[in-house]
């Protein structure tokens, strides 16, 4: 069993879900066991390590391996230590036929195993950059409000590049897709069952928005493309309205997630579902459900430290991903970002989620090669 393999297996054996997704004070709960793990780790590789609290019990892992002489750049490791919720079994790593199963395999301890792996050798080699200061940034919350990323940007964390750990196959993200999310709400007016031409049905009225964004307003996304994301997207995830069955329903809500592409805002998508219901003879209240923006990602591929990296992963062009991260919220702090990280996207948040542990192996040595190479 390798270092990377060995550091992985005992991450997903400390339960770390996202406080969110539980009741409160479940002993599943929370990234601390995972982040006073990684934190003794580091220190025993010779890394600066500190906890930057977040909230009650909740804390970002800080480590830093500082360069030989002066600091010139900083490069920033984030992979995230929270997962999604998760049945006992999936805590106890199991190997099998060259893969790591459990919780977190890929989303995102395997990155967090990689990346610290990848330090902890550059700590005890001769390849520690001379003026590069590389910190890893083990960030709470990722999957519900990312609010270790945000907490470490409005604390003036500065960097020249992140590389945000997630599932990318290895191959360097430049780009994904924001996720916003709206709830629209219609009013009727009540009457009794038995004479519904007395009231005004809220949810016959939804039922025509709804034919409408899946309809209409989908294909309308689907012509503006962007070249590594393709089209924006909308999809109706929830609806209720109504108390009864012999009443006439004064109210419906629906969710919608709409991932946007660069360039589009909460404001500009709220304007234009206005106008389309408009057109179709139809209106809505639109509120945002999300507690904080998760905007798009679209960093510039022809910065030098992001040619630098593409080259080390012998990738001749970035890609884009679906989904959102903490990349996005590093960038709008002024930290340009790429994605990377070893493992599918498709095992993220499965029962059965996994990690092929050859590709977590070339993940480390990676970013060793694009680490170890700068000045």
């Amino acid at each position: 069993m390798t270092r990377t393999e060995k550091l992985l297996a005992e991450l997903i054996a400390l339960p770390s879900v996202n406080p969110a997704f539980l009741p409160a004070r479940h002993p599943l709960a929370g990234e601390r066991r995972v982040a006073d793990f990684l934190a003794a780790t580091a220190a025993k590789a010779g890394l600066e390590v500190e906890l930057q609290p977040v909230s009650p019990g909740r804390a970002n892992l800080i480590a830093r391996l500082l360069p030989r002489n002066r600091i010139l750049q900083t490069i920033l490791l984030a992979p995230h230590l929270d997962t999604v919720v998760a049945n006992p079994t999936q805590f106890i790593p199991q190997r099998k036929n060259g893969r790591l199963y459990g919780r977190g395999a890929c989303d995102t301890k395997g990155s967090a195993a990689a990346m610290l792996g990848a330090l902890g050798e550059l700590a005890r080699g001769r390849t520690r950059p001379l003026e590069t200061e590389i910190v890893f940034a083990g960030l709470i919350d990722e999957e519900n409000a990312q609010a270790g990323s945000r907490a470490l940007v409005a604390a003036g964390f500065k960097a020249d590049l992140a590389i945000v750990g997630e599932p990318t196959r290895l191959q360097v993200v430049t780009a994904h897709k924001g996720s916003l999310w709206l709830d629209l709400a219609t009013r009727g007016r009540a009457a009794h069952g038995a004479t519904p031409q007395l009231g005004r049905n809220a949810v016959h009225e939804m039922a025509r928005i709804v034919e409408v964004l899946e309809t209409d307003y989908a294909a309308r996304l689907s012509q503006r493309r962007h070249r590594l994301l393709g089209a924006g997207t909308v999809n109706v995830g929830k609806i209720s309205g109504g108390t009864q069955p012999n009443i006439v329903p004064d109210h419906c809500l629906i969710a919608i997630d709409r991932r946007t592409l660069p360039g589009e805002t909460e404001a500009s998508v709220r304007r234009e579902i206005t106008a389309l219901l408009r057109a179709h003879g139809l209106a809505a209240k639109i509120f945002s459900a999300k507690l904080a923006p998760a905007l798009p990602l679209d960093t510039d591929a022809r910065q030098p430290l992001v040619r630098r990296f593409l080259h080390s992963a012998r990738q001749p062009q970035p890609v884009g991903v679906d989904y959102f991260c903490d990349a996005a919220v590093l960038a709008a702090g002024g930290i340009p970002s790429v994605v990377f990280g070893p493992g599918n996207i498709a095992q993220a948040h499965t029962t059965d989620e996994w990690i092929s542990l050859a590709e977590l192996e070339r993940g480390k040595g990676l970013l060793v090669r694009f680490l170890g190479s700068l000045p």
